[in-house]
């Protein structure tokens, strides 16, 4: 959520930057200008009248000690209007703030001076490229008919015993599967980041607090009797462990990771472009999260994408980055890096990850703040990255290092999975 202070300090340069995302947040801005305007004089008449009536009975007080009983009983009266205005002010003032709240809950974060402008994907810049992409044998095929011919996954068993995009993962599937959560959770406590075991649920103050709601709540699975939602993503539950929390400077930056399955309605995906492990409704992911001093936060996004580097080099698969257009980015972000990697069977990329810095953002909402060198408390910095998404990076592994002979699996891997083929 946007900070009001900032809002009415650069209101130019938020219609300016929100533009990026193809929106005209004109009018939004000029209503939360005067939302709180009248907010502070609402205040402002609330304070002076609770002041006034405080003097009263301090006043009343010391007439009564003085036996100037009548004159008190007088001021007495007073005092009781002054209790019904400032009942009615309160009353009016918290309509204000919620008005002003529900307004800002509708204005998504300030896109950073360097995303581009645009409207959709097709606009995304592309920073990196690296990797060769391989030549495959004359009867390649795509992932989901690997899938069955080895019988490493079953689209249609899990299919039948929860719908559409539940895969059911067996025998050498399974293990690669579990081999690359393992993997690259090594990778990450070897970069520095602790490891968490997260709630798959959480609450409807976690969803506020990262963004999901009120933008997404159509996306996620709600189980209406606990009113807890199914996480759509470890960043949910991971950076709620820093709601309503306050910092000491020395503390940061603090990066944890965990592994979680996530679980995505994905509501209206249909089409060849989503078959097998293109689109899931649920499916395994390792993410990464970062709280930062706001003045590193944008190193510290570098370093992710370093990071997201090393381990795609390191599975020696072809992929590139993009820097996310205003119109392709999240509700929630700044910047975001999306890493994809070539799917050589079908030809086209697919997105791994995405790897993003929130500023205050998410902070502002989850009250995340940290007791600067000047014992003042200030907003900190979010970032959170996927390290990595498996489904489309167990399709690039199948499809890329398929052979005639079958699925080789990368040296890297071979310590976890036990086996060097699938076939």
């Amino acid at each position: 959520m946007l900070q009001v202070p900032f809002i009415r300090e650069h209101k130019d340069l938020v219609i300016e930057r929100l533009a990026k995302r193809q929106i005209d947040a004109t009018k939004m801005i000029n209503e939360v200008i005067a939302l709180d305007e009248q907010r502070r004089q609402e205040q402002t008449l609330l304070d002076n009248t609770l002041s006034e009536s405080n003097t009263l009975s301090k006043e009343i007080g010391t007439l009564y000690k003085s036996g100037q009983t009548e004159k008190a009983n007088a001021l007495k009266a007073r005092t009781s209007d002054l209790k019904n205005q400032s009942k009615e002010l309160t009353d009016k003032l918290n309509e204000t703030a919620e008005a002003l709240n529900q307004l800002l809950y509708k204005i998504p974060n300030v896109p950073n001076e360097l995303v581009p402008t645009g409207n959709s994907e097709d606009e995304n810049e592309e920073i990196f490229k690296e990797g060769t992409i391989p030549t495959l044998h004359e009867n390649a095929i795509p992932h989901w008919e690997l899938a069955k011919k080895y019988d490493i996954i079953d689209f249609e068993l899990g299919n039948k015993i929860t719908g559409a995009g539940f895969p059911v993962y067996k025998g050498k599937g399974a293990r690669l599967q579990r081999a690359l959560i393992a993997y690259f959770l090594d990778k990450n406590t070897e970069a520095g980041y602790t490891e968490y075991q997260l709630p798959l649920l959480v609450n409807e103050a976690s969803g506020f607090g990262t963004g999901q709601l009120p933008d997404k709540e159509g996306q996620m699975y709600h189980v209406t009797e606990d009113n807890l939602y199914l996480i759509p993503t470890a960043e949910v539950p991971g950076t709620n462990i820093f709601r309503d929390v306050i910092l000491n400077e020395s503390e940061l930056p603090i990066g944890i990771t965990g592994y979680t399955p996530c679980f995505r309605r994905e509501a209206g995906s249909y089409g060849a472009h989503v078959r097998g492990l293109n689109r899931l409704h649920q499916f395994d992911k390792v993410e990464i999260l970062r709280v930062e001093h706001p003045e590193n936060s944008y190193k510290a996004l570098d370093t992710m994408v370093e990071h997201v580097k090393g381990i795609l080099q390191e599975l020696k698969l072809p992929y590139r980055i993009l820097r996310l257009c205003g119109g392709d980015l999240g509700f929630t972000a700044a910047m975001t890096y999306d890493f994809e990697v070539f799917s050589t069977a079908q030809d086209r990329w697919l997105e791994i990850s995405s790897v993003s810095n929130f500023e205050t953002f998410q902070a502002n909402r989850l009250k995340l703040r940290f007791r600067n060198s000047e014992g003042k408390n200030e907003l900190a910095h979010t970032l959170n990255g996927s390290s990595l998404a498996l489904p489309r990076v167990l399709a690039g592994i199948l499809e890329n290092y398929q052979t005639p002979e079958g699925i080789v699996i990368p040296e890297v891997l071979i310590s976890y999975t036990g086996f060097s083929i699938i076939d």
